[in-house]
């Protein structure tokens, strides 16, 4: 004879949901997902691409050892900087293993950092047109001969409303857009979210904010234990590497400059914060557009968050 066992306080779902954490850098997304993923007895898929990387831990404030026993993780440092990993692969790699997820978990979690990641699981990615030849190279040549600053400056010319979510200081994704904008003749953003893919499981979006001064008080006391922790020394062992693709972000970038006598290392600390903080404004920017995430402050009960998530879940 069978017996099934059900929790009273968890809904019996039939649907498949994915509870996706999003919000600023360093308000607390991992903390919430783990408490979410332990209430539900499920698992944590990471949309946080800068934490893919086996060689990049403190600079990307993985979560420590405490926090992956805590609740099982997927896609945390998961490949190595020397391998090429675009979102079309994350894409296909989180969907091939929400798919296992969901046959034995009703409700999966998603821990979100950049936009773009989040939205390719959610919606799928757009399709954009054909790059005609030469353009790439050109914008390349641009790049090596004026710096990234003149780059920046044509895409906010070409489309100012993408400029201020993406990720100004990543080279390749600033190229990317912009010779999108220059073989099209139109916006790189004119094309997003046009792709709209049919998934087999509702999404559930939760947000997490706070005041932008407490946002980037919280920023600055990150970093300032990312140093404490030893970010200067896992740095220089990545310095070599520095063409890497991987390391075209904040918290490395700062670093290789004082390496290279550029700065002074209080000065490369201070662009940390400052870059950390630009960042953390574009990713609101990008999720403030959305009307379907239910936002809460930082410091919501986690109780009343989950609440919200049984009444959505079981309707």
């Amino acid at each position: 004879m069978l017996t099934i066992v059900i929790n009273a306080d968890i809904p019996f779902i039939m649907t498949k949901y994915l509870i996706t954490i999003i919000g600023p850098t360093g308000i607390g997304k991992t903390a919430l997902a783990i408490k979410i993923a332990q209430y539900f007895n499920t698992e944590i898929i990471s949309a946080d691409s800068r934490q893919f990387f086996k060689e990049m831990s403190i600079g990307t404030a993985v979560p420590d050892s405490e926090e992956l026993n805590a609740a099982k993780h997927h896609f945390i440092q998961h490949i190595s900087i020397h391998e090429p990993y675009s979102v079309g692969e994350f894409e296909k790699e989180a969907i091939e293993k929400l798919d296992n997820l969901f046959k034995t978990h009703n409700i999966v979690i998603m821990a979100g950092g950049l936009g773009l990641y989040v939205d390719a699981i959610i919606k799928g990615l757009d399709n954009f047109p054909p790059i005609k030849d030469g353009i790439r190279d050109t914008l390349s040549q641009d790049l090596e001969n004026y710096g990234l600053k003149h780059i920046q400056n044509q895409l906010n010319e070409r489309d100012p409303e993408y400029a201020k979510i993406v990720d100004l200081n990543n080279p390749q994704r600033v190229l990317r857009a912009l010779e999108v904008c220059v073989s099209s003749k139109k916006p790189y953003s004119s094309f997003l979210a046009k792709n709209k893919v049919n998934r087999n499981f509702k999404t559930l979006k939760i947000g997490l904010t706070a005041d932008r001064e407490l946002i980037y008080n919280r920023i600055n006391r990150r970093v300032d234990l990312m140093v404490e922790k030893g970010l200067e020394e896992e740095a220089k062992k990545l310095h070599e590497l520095k063409h890497l693709n991987a390391l075209q972000t904040v918290g490395y970038k700062e670093l290789f400059e004082y390496f290279e006598g550029k700065t002074d290392l209080k000065t490369a600390i201070t662009e940390i914060k400052k870059n950390t903080r630009r960042f953390a404004k574009r990713q609101l920017t990008w999720y403030r557009k959305d009307p379907d995430i239910n936002w809460f402050n930082y410091d919501t009960p986690k109780k009343e968050i989950i609440d919200l998530i049984k009444e959505k879940t079981s309707q």
